[in-house]
């Protein structure tokens, strides 16, 4: 049997086809970008430096004498005044040097009075021609050497008495104890290694921190020079170790005179009270030191890319994007940039994606740029 074939005609064909589906056609969609113009406003940037903390005063207290500890006054931690008892160094053999040295002084005293009693009769008996010359002078010459006795005894009497008091140690400032690395019964002299205790003066507190030598030319050419930098900085704030803000301002009130060679940098010093003595000597912190800038022209950093160590924006110019070069303040916030040369008020540029755009891209704005407009 024979299959039969069945043939279409032409224009049924033809109508199939306009019945179906269209081709589907790819349309380009053109990238838009949004656009940033530039205004000048005012801006408070702040720099932050990492800050080692130190009482306004530490001294490391350290016997004077030798002898052994017979008794420790104070807590670990205890705040100690000045003049404070801190430890007692046993006292008997000094109690014994000076009270012979205050023998020595008695006895020098009288062999003192001795021979000028010698002179006052030898110089009468000298007047009456019963004793020559000769015996005159060796009289005087006692007297000066009865004198002589006298003072070196006195000054042995001195150095006793002081040896005496230093057997008991007292603090020379206020402020905090550190932990006690000694105990009743131990032999200490003035030689230890390690103090027998460090007193803190915490009442005010020294944040030290480093500043390269660039930033300090930023400071002298900003305010003409070092003195006047710190007369006329703004007050600074400290953020503590568990990145809470402390709750007090200090401010910079010294500047080293030299660079360091090895690190290239300039150590600073601010200030800050202590109240409730919530900082101590030894942590650490960041200062954090703002800077005021007016009428200044401040973009977003998503605006730029850095091609060399210099920093590009792509202004829009008739509607094509032209690769500019800028300065920036080194200072910064993180999110913008200070623009101290390359651009203008009413300038226009890419606010982000300038990494992706090549020069001469056509620049379309934003739909939010358009609502803005």
């Amino acid at each position: 049997m024979k299959c039969k074939k069945y043939l279409l005609p032409l224009s049924v064909a033809l109508m199939l086809v306009g019945c179906g589906d269209k081709p589907t056609e790819t349309v380009k969609k053109e990238t838009t970008y949004p656009l940033h113009t530039v205004t000048l406003s005012d801006r408070v940037l702040v720099s932050d430096y990492t800050a080692t903390i130190k009482g306004c005063q530490t001294v490391e207290i350290r016997p004077q004498v030798s002898g052994m500890i017979t008794d420790i006054r104070i807590n670990e931690g205890d705040i100690v005044g000045m003049g404070q008892v801190l430890f007692v160094i046993d006292p008997v053999p000094y109690e014994a040097a000076y009270e012979i040295a205050v023998a020595n002084v008695k006895s020098a005293e009288a062999a003192l009075s001795t021979a000028q009693l010698l002179l006052d009769s030898n110089q009468e008996l000298f007047e009456q021609d019963v004793v020559s010359e000769f015996d005159l002078m060796m009289a005087r010459n006692d007297l000066a050497e009865a004198e002589a006795k006298l003072a070196l005894a006195q000054a042995e009497e001195t150095n006793a008495r002081n040896n005496l008091s230093y057997t008991e140690v007292k603090s020379p400032v206020n402020g905090v104890a550190s932990m006690i690395p000694y105990r009743v019964g131990a032999l200490v002299n003035s030689s230890i290694a390690e103090p027998l205790v460090t007193v803190s003066d915490d009442s005010q507190v020294y944040a030290y921190f480093s500043m390269a030598e660039n930033q300090m030319l930023d400071l002298i050419h900003q305010y003409g020079s070092l003195k006047k930098a710190i007369d006329e900085m703004p007050e600074v704030e400290l953020r503590m170790s568990n990145n809470e803000i402390y709750e007090y301002k200090g401010r910079i009130n010294a500047i080293s005179g030299t660079i360091s060679a090895s690190t290239g940098a300039v150590s600073l010093r601010a200030a800050f009270p202590n109240r409730g003595r919530v900082l101590r000597d030894g942590g650490s912190g960041t200062v954090l030191i703002p800077s005021e800038r007016e009428n200044c022209i401040v973009i977003p950093q998503s605006a730029t890319y850095e091609l060399q160590e210099r920093v590009f924006v792509y202004k829009v110019v008739d509607g094509r994007a032209v690769s500019t070069p800028i300065r920036v303040l080194p200072q910064n916030n993180g999110v913008e940039y200070i623009v101290e040369d390359g651009l203008e008020e009413g300038d226009v540029i890419v606010a982000e994606g300038a990494g992706l755009i090549r020069e001469g891209t056509r620049i379309i704005a934003s739909d939010d740029n358009k609502k803005e407009e």
